[in-house]
């Protein structure tokens, strides 16, 4: 069985995976609107991603004091 941690980043890789397909449809259509969407898609990702790891840290900082 798949261990948590390798569910969440098969999770993660398959947001990123989808919305850059949705990026280069939209590219592909010349579709100013659904590249914006897929942009912000894409930043909210890296904002998660960001958050997620900041969490970490400090959730072991904590658990080392």
């Amino acid at each position: 069985m798949l261990s948590r941690e390798t569910i969440n980043r098969i999770i993660i890789i398959g947001f990123m995976v989808l919305v850059g397909f949705c990026l280069a449809k939209a590219i592909y259509y010349n579709s100013v609107m659904g590249i914006i969407l897929a942009l912000t898609s894409l930043g909210a990702g890296i904002y998660f991603l960001y958050i997620l790891a900041k969490a970490k840290e400090e959730m072991e900082a904590e658990r080392v004091r």
